[in-house]
């Protein structure tokens, strides 16, 4: 059988569905193309949709079956041997449960981000105070202060992908509850507004307030993140997490329902001049 692992890198997404195509390209079923390998069908399956790592002699053999030539085949294993090596966030395999795990690879692969968070600065956002206060208020099991600190430490290292040459754009909208709800000290809760001045600088990085004086917005269901990949091979997905676990969506109509949320509560917001002078007069009050 092909490797288990507990959640998969964006590579083996990718290359599953590649996969998937050249075989469907070449006339195959999965049940055919499992009678190459001797495996029940489940098995290509699961190497399609990267619910296991992606065993080279495996793949060797269906790209043959595929008709896929010596050189486009040894191209193929390479990018297979990269997708499977570990993730870095895989070091926090302690702390890291398997559904954020897929979040963090599907993070560092998209070219835009765009969040609504109705409670808290997003991660990628937070000073280490911030996140520690965070973690401290609202960790259900894992409340051991070596835990709290691993978990401050890769949202920490998350934050790295923000500097990057060929960073992605982050797109946030956030209610007013963020500024309104003090996470930690005072001190801490100026550090965390001086963060977010610093970040609406960028010029990858948009942020907007929803104030309460706008009332009602269709986003208000629960926080979510749209995730947007330079890949042919991955349409835009949905992140949506609640209290123990996350659920994530990929086909057109539910990505196209968050998406038209999205936009909504983008225009009804306040601009991101205005998000500027919203930040900086709570500032003032703190």
């Amino acid at each position: 059988m092909s490797e288990p692992r507990s959640a998969p890198t964006v590579g083996q997404v990718v290359l599953g569905r590649r996969l998937q195509d050249l075989r469907e390209r070449a006339g195959l079923t999965r049940d055919q193309a499992a009678k190459v390998l001797r495996v029940a069908s489940a098995t290509v399956r699961r190497m399609e949709t990267a619910e296991v790592a992606l065993k080279i002699p495996y793949v060797q053999a269906l790209l043959r079956a595929y008709g896929i030539g010596e050189e486009e085949n040894d191209a193929f294993v390479e990018l297979a041997e990269e997708a499977n090596k570990p993730g870095w966030w895989q070091r926090y395999h302690d702390v890291l449960p398997d559904w954020f795990s897929m979040y963090v690879s599907l993070e560092g692969a998209a070219s835009l981000l765009r969040m609504y968070e109705p409670h808290f600065v997003p991660g990628l956002l937070q000073t280490e105070d911030y996140a520690r206060s965070v973690m401290l208020s609202g960790a259900v099991g894992q409340s051991r202060p070596e835990d709290i600190e691993r978990h401050v430490a890769l949202r920490m290292e998350r934050q790295s992908l923000l500097a990057k040459a060929d960073a992605p754009r982050l797109w946030v909208v956030m209610d007013e509850t963020v500024l309104r709800r003090t996470v930690g000290t005072p001190e801490a809760m100026r550090a965390q507004i001086d963060k977010l001045l610093e970040a609406s600088e960028q010029t990858h990085i948009t942020l907007q307030i929803a104030e309460f004086a706008t009332g009602h917005h269709p986003g208000t269901y629960g926080p979510f993140v749209l995730f947007r990949f330079g890949m042919p091979e991955l349409p835009d997905m949905v992140f949506s997490e609640y209290l123990t676990g996350a659920v994530y969506f990929d086909t057109r109509p539910e990505v196209a329902s968050y998406l038209e949320v999205m936009d909504r509560m983008a225009a009804q917001a306040a601009t991101a001049r205005r998000t500027k002078d919203i930040l900086r007069d709570f500032r003032k009050e703190l």
